[in-house]
């Protein structure tokens, strides 16, 4: 597999309402396949693990290639989405790769 991977944790800003919270993250950010050109998979998913100085959500996407994940970040729907995650959420921590073949 060749291409570009992008991973977020986030940190929620109301632990409380996690369940909501990640449900609606998943729906609204996993929606962007098939939209976003170049975008080849995206899942969202909670930690199994909460409470354990562990982030709360993750955010696992893959790409074309680079010049597909800057489509991706400038994209509509997902600039969108973003801005509501941007609201729930009180940290956030990104790492960026190329996939090897």
């Amino acid at each position: 597999m060749s291409g570009f991977r992008h991973v977020v944790a986030w940190k929620l800003a109301d632990p409380e309402s996690r369940d909501e919270t990640v449900a609606q993250m998943k729906s609204l950010l996993e929606a962007l396949v098939g939209v976003v050109p170049g975008l080849k998979s995206l899942s969202v998913n909670p930690t199994a693990l909460p409470g354990e100085g562990n982030w709360d959500v993750v955010l696992i996407s893959d790409h074309d290639s680079l010049d597909a994940f800057r489509t991706y970040q400038t994209h509509p729907a997902h600039l969108e989405a973003a801005q509501w995650v941007s609201q729930q959420v009180s940290e956030r921590a990104a790492v960026d790769y190329v996939l090897e073949p």
